[in-house]
């Protein structure tokens, strides 16, 4: 079976997803924008044959299997409803939404249409998590008790830009947080208690915010992020017997080394020539799509759901407001469209 895909967005990161798989051969047939000019310049430069002008077109044509959905994350849950309305398998950016509520309300319009849905996390396909995973899954370094990682970047301060506006979801948390939160909790499981503490823009978004979380048997982690200062952004997995440092840029293809005990290097690894790192998200979702199951892998439907509702107590303790907040009770979630026969 060949997946056909479908683009919804002509942002940044649909040209790298699509300029990643395009060059491990994933089929793109068909992309929709905002304006067709737009949509066109996209098609014209990644050789993808249907250009359309909006994103009903595109979710209408019916030779799309799958539809990725890279628009601003307040329009995520939408505009996955759209898709998944017209039968499409949809592949959300992450953060898979704006709140816990529009993530569910996305999974369970995926589960009674019967397709597949995922949250692109691309971190957590790349070879070197399968690889930490064994490493973790072996024992190499003992029960793990703490994950430690950072996200910072000196990104635009313009008012005006998308990071910076609170109705687009804009500020630290969703665009850069969410790596740290969705590493912390592969590797230790979500979290059963968590402290937050952060500072807001003028906008009301945050900058920058440090996270406390307590996991299962009393493991910790520790993550901070932050949108208008840079680090050399590195991680590390500490466990009883011994740690798994991962250099700058830790959630790209990057450097590792395993560490005993007393600080000395047992292996290292070397994933920097690794230069296709979308691809392995896009691959692991057609064969969800081929296996029939729609659910599973790396990136949990379940687990997406609650990451969203971990992110929705950490912007209540800091006091992040999104538009979708006022919305409707988040018993309801969102009305999906009707599926069209």
């Amino acid at each position: 079976m060949t997946v056909r895909w479908g683009v919804l967005g002509t942002g940044g990161i649909a040209r790298s997803f699509v300029g990643d798989c395009t060059a491990v051969g994933i089929d793109f047939v068909a992309v929709g924008s905002r304006t067709s000019a737009s949509a066109q310049a996209f098609a014209e430069e990644f050789g993808v044959p249907r250009a359309y002008g909006s994103y009903e077109e595109l979710v209408a044509d019916p030779d799309v299997d799958a539809v990725y959905v890279a628009t601003p994350h307040a329009r995520h849950a939408a505009d996955a409803l759209l898709a998944i309305g017209h039968g499409k398998h949809v592949l959300v950016e992450k953060a898979f939404t704006i709140t816990a509520a529009e993530a569910r309300a996305v999974v369970d319009a995926a589960r009674r249409a019967d397709v597949a849905v995922m949250e692109a996390m691309w971190t957590r396909f790349l070879p070197q998590m399968a690889m930490i995973r064994k490493v973790l899954a072996e024992g190499r370094i003992g029960r793990p008790r703490l994950v430690e990682a950072t996200h910072h970047q000196a990104l635009p301060s313009d008012p005006g830009h998308r990071l910076n506006d609170p109705a687009l979801g804009g500020g630290a948390l969703l665009d850069l947080g969410v790596y740290p939160v969705s590493f912390a909790v592969d590797v230790l499981g979500l979290p059963e208690s968590v402290v937050a503490s952060g500072t807001l823009s003028e906008q009301g978004v945050d900058t920058q915010m440090g996270i406390v979380m307590t996991h299962a048997g009393g493991t910790q982690s520790t993550v901070h992020f932050a949108l208008d200062l840079a680090s050399p952004n590195t991680a590390s997995v500490i466990g009883e017997d011994g740690r798994i440092d991962l250099d700058a840029t830790w959630f790209t293809p990057t450097t590792w080394r395993i560490r005993d005990r007393d600080g000395a290097v047992v292996e290292e690894f070397d994933g920097r020539e690794e230069r296709t790192g979308y691809g392995h998200e896009a691959r692991a979702f057609e064969a969800m799509i081929e296996s029939g199951t729609h659910e599973g892998g790396p990136m949990d439907l379940e687990e997406s759901v609650g990451i969203m509702a971990l992110l929705d107590e950490v912007r209540r303790q800091v006091g992040v407001r999104y538009a979708a907040d006022e919305q409707a009770d988040p018993e309801d979630g969102l009305e999906a469209p009707p599926a069209v026969p």
